[in-house]
């Protein structure tokens, strides 16, 4: 069973575990882009001092596995592009050193996988949530991608979640313009409000 980072016995250890609590208490309250530049964007200004630790967590090459145990998940900036890690996905070690900007869904809670075996399952569902990205990213039409992105995280998390996601976030998920993520989430609003 994965544990919490870090030993609070171990005193070089327990900045890490303070540093996973505040990071799980900071997801929880508030959706933020951290940057390990320094720089971030947040809905809560005064947590901003913590955001660029989930950065830094990634860079540091230790490898940690998204809480399977909640409806969590991170979505990675890389490039041009960006990756969402969902539930029982490993994030960090040389796999997302180029990860720029790391964005929190849901109640963020990091484990350190305790063997082998729990690091290689973690492996295997990160290539699951990269197929499902590809699957959506596949239809040809930019509004199409975008609206079933919209569902499989609105299904997944509660609508309130998903509206304090940047466009720009779904933009590099599905490969489209943050312009078109605007003009869908405004005429699914629009539609959602005629059908009540």
């Amino acid at each position: 069973m994965p544990k919490l980072i870090g030993n609070p016995m171990d005193s070089k250890d327990y900045q890490s575990y303070q540093m996973a609590i505040a990071l799980a208490n900071l997801a929880g309250r508030s959706s933020c882009a951290a940057s390990s530049f320094g720089a971030s964007e947040m809905t809560n200004p005064s947590e901003e001092k913590n955001a660029p630790e989930i950065v830094k967590m990634l860079h540091s090459g230790q490898v940690l596995v998204v809480n399977s145990r909640r409806r969590n998940g991170l979505i990675l900036y890389k490039g041009f592009h960006a990756e969402f890690a969902g539930p029982g996905a490993a994030v960090g070690s040389i796999y997302d050193l180029d990860c720029s900007l790391a964005i929190p869904v849901g109640n963020l809670s990091l484990l350190s996988p305790d063997s082998h075996e729990e690091r290689q399952k973690a492996y295997l569902i990160r290539r699951q949530w990269i197929r499902l990205m590809k699957q959506i990213t596949e239809k040809p039409v930019p509004q199409q991608r975008v609206q079933k992105i919209l569902e499989q995280f609105e299904q997944y998390f509660d609508a309130e979640t998903v509206a304090q996601l940047p466009d720009e976030a779904f933009a590099l998920l599905v490969g489209v313009l943050p312009q078109t993520v605007s003009a869908v989430r405004r005429s699914y609003r629009s539609f959602n409000q005629q059908g009540k």
